[in-house]
């Protein structure tokens, strides 16, 4: 099942996301679209970085080791520089 080979290999990244204050939950897996819902919490959330981590990262890895995995994205909190370039607001 496509879920459990992404649960598997997200388990092996998560611990390098967690040393940096971060970390990443494995929310869904469209098994047609191969599309990956992922949430990043804590540091993640506001380090100018995420989106690259995201994409040039987390999805780099899941696409190259994981068969039918095609995309991820991040659900949850807005992350810095995704949309408004800053995560508080006033």
């Amino acid at each position: 099942m496509l879920y459990d080979d992404v649960a598997k290999v997200i388990e092996v990244i998560r611990p390098a996301i967690q040393a940096d204050e971060g970390d990443i939950h494995l929310r869904a897996v469209d098994e047609e679209s191969g599309l990956v819902s992922v949430e990043l919490e804590g540091a993640c959330v506001t380090c100018p970085a995420s989106t690259q981590t995201l994409k040039d990262g987390i999805e780099r890895i899941l696409t190259a080791r994981v068969p039918g995995v095609t995309s991820v994205e991040h659900v949850g909190a807005t992350l810095l520089g995704a949309d408004e370039g800053t995560a508080v607001s006033l």
